[in-house]
């Protein structure tokens, strides 16, 4: 390698940084655009007020999941995540699925590649998906709102998650009772969690198994 080349992990940390403060700089200039052309603004005291009601709870899943879906993702898978979104929903199963059947880890840089490319992948499928969906919305809404086709359509998250929940349940069955129990307790005797706090409850579930798994070798379970 020569002296100014840089490794793999290293372009990947560059460019990672560089295309996410890029969104973020192109997320904030939205609203201000806006404002300029209909030469209007918000009323920055109830602006604020719903900020700060709200800016905490985001800052502290903001926090939790980088420590959460780095190890999953690795460097790269994470990066790219974090700029398209919809990771729990789509990211996170498609790269762990890859990194499965791949039989690598994302701790590895094989891992890293793997990871990256599948979430690529899928942040490219999702566009022209969506990109389908609407120059067809009209001549397939019909079909979309069948009653019969309804049920079908809120399975697919369950099913998606389900398939990869066995693979992983039964590969560590003593590992995987408590996080089970602690989220069926918690969505059954919790009625104000739904599917929109999956984000919230992702690194929720995460922690307490990697604490649950800590207790479980400490005591020679595991």
């Amino acid at each position: 390698m020569k002296k100014n080349e840089m490794t793999y992990m290293e372009s990947v940390h560059r460019y990672g940084r560089i295309w996410g403060i890029a969104v973020g700089v192109v997320l904030l200039l939205f609203p201000f655009l806006l404002s300029l052309i209909f030469r209007t603004a918000p009323n920055f005291s109830v602006l604020w007020k719903g900020i700060l009601a709200t800016a905490p709870m985001y800052w502290a899943v903001g926090i939790v999941e980088i420590f959460t879906y780095v190890p999953m993702l690795g460097a790269g898978g994470t990066y790219l995540s974090f700029v398209t979104g919809n990771i729990s929903n789509l990211k996170l199963p498609c790269a762990i699925d890859a990194m499965e059947r791949a039989g690598v880890k994302a701790s590895d840089e094989e891992g890293e590649v793997i990871s990256t490319i599948s979430i690529a992948v899928s942040s490219i499928v999702t566009t022209l998906i969506i990109a389908i969906g609407v120059i067809c919305i009209v001549p397939l809404t019909p079909v979309l709102e069948s009653p019969v086709l309804e049920p079908a359509f809120d399975m697919i998250l369950p099913a998606l998650f389900g398939g990869l929940a066995v693979v992983f349940i039964s590969k560590n069955l003593k590992l995987s009772i408590a996080p089970i129990l602690l989220m069926l307790a918690l969505f059954i005797f919790v009625p104000a969690l739904n599917a929109s706090t999956v984000g919230i409850m992702v690194p929720v579930g995460v922690l307490f198994t990697v604490a649950v798994a800590r207790i479980l070798y400490k005591k020679g379970v595991l």
